[in-house]
């Protein structure tokens, strides 16, 4: 299966930065690409990085957007991954990633469940946690386990997602640097990024899919300067391998070749699912066992 990972930066308002995504889901169509994966909140600038009631006003048109993805969808004849501000009742909106079959049709969605409130990251003030919990979506090129940027921390969720079938594991991402970190600090987030979610292909044995914003965004309040997010988008397989990564400045479209028949290869000489000892983890269920 060829998968295309859209990384782009915002183009200073929705409309520009639509045009640019819509040629770069056509031109990874044209060049046999049957996934396409965009990133986290893709289209509008990273409104979270300040708390301000006028943002919520992006996710009235949740419903339009659908409708407007699906299209695209089915215009490009592939099986699409969005991340979108939803909107389900006055007060009460979700970080909700929907993918699409390639007839256009909701394949399903899942609302992000991990959500972060740091400096940059105000994202408590806009979102609240998922509630359809860690389930993979079946789609024409497999059971796809979809999670959104902070689950990407997560192993718990990673593991979820894969005892309930998932064949790939996939993140749209927002994360990027402050200006004012040292470039060792830099380089120490970014390998933790990486690493983490590296870890997540090896102990499940599947491939990871991570794609994730890039370009310099002010912090429209002022409070801060901004974010400069790192791109970087890749994917590995199921044993950690890096198959493809992008650089942490380029617009591009990243291809890659996935085979799902590895993970089996994969599995059968490294069994963690077999030797899991489901009797002994009782204490997971606990915020922390003192």
């Amino acid at each position: 299966m060829k998968t295309a990972l859209i990384q782009q930066a915002y183009h200073g308002s929705k409309e520009q930065t639509l045009q640019v995504t819509l040629e770069k889901i056509k031109e990874a169509a044209q060049n046999g690409a049957e996934l396409v994966v965009l990133q986290e909140l893709h289209q509008t600038e990273y409104f979270c990085q300040s708390e301000d009631t006028k943002f919520f006003d992006y996710a009235a048109h949740f419903e339009s957007d659908v409708a407007f993805w699906g299209t695209v969808a089915k215009e490009n004849h592939v099986v699409l991954v969005t991340s979108l501000f939803e909107k389900r009742a006055a007060g009460l909106y979700h970080n909700t990633a929907v993918i699409f079959e390639k007839d256009g049709s909701v394949a399903g969605k899942y609302r992000k469940m991990h959500i972060p409130d740091d400096p940059g990251f105000y994202e408590k003030f806009y979102f609240t946690p998922g509630d359809l919990g860690f389930e993979p979506i079946q789609t024409s090129v497999g059971k796809l386990g979809v999670l959104v940027c902070w689950d990407q921390w997560y192993p718990e969720a990673a593991r979820a997602m894969t005892l309930k079938g998932a064949e790939i594991l996939i993140y749209p991402t927002a994360i990027g640097w402050f200006e004012a970190d040292s470039e060792e600090e830099k380089a120490r987030q970014l390998d933790s990024w990486i690493t983490i979610q590296r870890s997540h292909a090896i102990a499940n044995g599947l491939p990871v899919i991570s794609c994730n914003r890039v370009g310099f965004e002010a912090d429209s309040a002022g409070v801060m300067a901004g974010t400069r997010f790192w791109g970087n988008s890749f994917v590995c397989g199921a044993q950690g391998e890096m198959l493809v990564h992008a650089d942490d400045k380029s617009e591009t479209i990243l291809y890659s070749e996935i085979e799902h028949s590895r993970t089996k290869e994969v599995r059968d000489i490294w069994p963690f699912l077999r030797d899991r000892r489901i009797e002994e983890y009782s204490c997971l269920l606990k915020r922390y066992c003192d």
